[in-house]
């Protein structure tokens, strides 16, 4: 398998620390609101790599964190708490908020196919771990005070910013944020400390006693710390999308090595962004779409997955709703198309040790070649309009492939579309007209069969009735 190493800058052979084992983190959601199409797609990513890794033999532990504490409005620790402002606008508390997305979360995962993993750790269940951690980087001199909490000093670690390719300095010149008490503009919160309160301004509902004082943990200590308990450091490939590279990850990467002394991780992959129609997603615009608002217009999820197999996880994406169609009508073809073929009776798929079939073989080239899953599709399709194969050996070999691009075509290989007995009576009447010539009846029953969902398409076969 050979991946780009946004660490490195270039593709490199993976070199597991574990033999035939995979160690993966992929930063999760923060469960304030609804994750978006853009979002999905890291989690799409994520996915995909934990089949390919699967589908070439490895055993694959992955970790998606649930943020539901400490993530502020501003990345770089500015404006209020995600949480907390949720709370406001819906009037629930934080926990009964964070269950409630965290669910919608669940649910978007099934409905994209994305296959459970081992963990899905929540921040306020870590509390102890993360105060530990900062425990460690206070002993090795990487912390400082303010009066609003306990910061990380970002120059006192000289591969700071080694991630992005920005050193500390140039980081700095571009920083737009107040400094307030902080020393360096890349300084970041590891704990902050709750408001002072009065009777008009309750406590914090998310609060915890800690050696510095009542607080929060701030966004970044959580993923290095739960990373660590769950996987131990240094583990395989740490993921996400492209936006966590400049802070969120860079600042995860400084902890682990100002507490512990070690990489967090050997292996950085991010995602591209998804823009739509050539613009950025904005609320502002109304052009930030969620798998619901897909379902509500008519589109299957799956579609959504298709759209995102169709290009490189490195590249920009462009959102359309033309682009979705095209999606959808490419998976509408694929499913009617393998449920024509004929299916072994054991259902069994290829054995991964015999890549005998070419087609099978390709389609492993491509996905070791840094996860090229738009080439792994057109080996897919190649395969689908191959006239020299029996449908049989498609079936298995489509199965297969299925592993890593979870289109769910189990569901649809060899298994006919049932046709409801009133569509099957009015086909019945309208071969009869046909037989007879009557092509104004003909037409008239055609027509009352796509009123009621359903096409017909006369072939040199025999009459084939589908589903629209």
């Amino acid at each position: 398998m050979h991946l780009y190493n946004t660490l490195t800058r270039k593709v490199e052979e993976f070199k597991p620390i574990r033999d035939k084992e995979v160690a993966v983190y992929s930063c999760g959601p923060t469960v304030y609101w609804f994750a978006h199409i853009g979002n999905m797609r890291a989690y799409l990513f994520a996915d995909v790599l934990r089949r390919a890794f699967e589908f070439a033999g490895y055993r694959v532990k992955q970790v998606v964190n649930i943020t539901d504490v400490g993530h502020l409005v501003g990345d770089a620790d500015e404006g209020e708490d995600k949480m907390i402002v949720a709370m406001r606008r819906e009037g629930k508390t934080a926990y009964d908020i964070a269950e409630f997305y965290a669910q919608a979360f669940f649910r978007d995962l099934g409905r994209l196919n994305i296959l459970p993993v081992s963990e899905y750790p929540r921040a306020t269940a870590h509390i102890p771990e993360q105060i530990a951690m900062i425990q460690r980087l206070e002993t090795n001199g990487f912390t400082y005070q303010t009066s609003d909490g306990i910061y990380f000093d970002t120059s006192k670690l000289p591969e700071y910013g080694k991630l992005s390719g920005q050193k500390s300095e140039e980081k700095k010149a571009g920083a737009r944020v107040e400094m307030g008490e902080k020393r360096n503009a890349t300084d970041f919160a590891l704990w902050k400390f709750s408001p002072s309160t009065t009777d008009s301004t309750p406590r914090r509902e998310m609060e915890w006693d800690s050696p510095w004082g009542v607080g929060f943990p701030g966004w970044h200590i959580e993923c290095s710390a739960m990373s660590q308990k769950y996987l131990g450091v240094p583990f395989d490939i740490h993921t996400g999308g492209i936006d966590h590279i400049p802070v969120h990850h860079e600042n995860e990467i400084a902890q682990t090595l100002g507490a512990d002394g070690v990489p967090e991780a050997n292996v950085w992959m991010h995602s591209e962004f998804i823009t739509v129609d050539g613009g950025k997603m904005s609320k502002s615009l109304g052009n930030v779409y969620t798998i619901e608002d897909l379902i509500d217009r008519g589109y299957d999820p799956i579609a959504y997955r298709y759209f995102v197999l169709g290009a490189h996880y490195r590249s920009k994406l462009n959102f359309t709703w033309e682009a979705l169609d095209a999606a959808q009508n490419a998976l509408k073809r694929l499913r009617e198309t393998v449920r024509e073929w004929n299916r072994s009776s054991e259902l069994d798929l290829l054995d991964q040790s015999d890549l005998s079939s070419g087609f099978l073989s390709s389609f492993s080239a491509e996905l070791e070649n840094d996860l090229n899953t738009p080439k792994a599709l057109s080996v897919l399709w190649g395969l689908v309009e191959d006239q020299t194969i029996s449908s049989t050996t498609k079936s298995s070999i489509a199965l297969s492939m299925d592993r890593v691009l979870g289109l769910g075509l189990d569901a649809y290989v060899g298994k006919q579309e049932e046709i409801p007995d009133e569509i099957l009576a009015l086909a019945k009447q309208r071969d009869a007209a046909r037989a007879a010539k009557d092509w104004g009846e003909s037409d008239r029953l055609r027509d009352a069969i796509a009123d009621r969902g359903f096409s017909v398409e006369d072939t040199a076969s025999g009459m084939k009735i589908r589903p629209f």
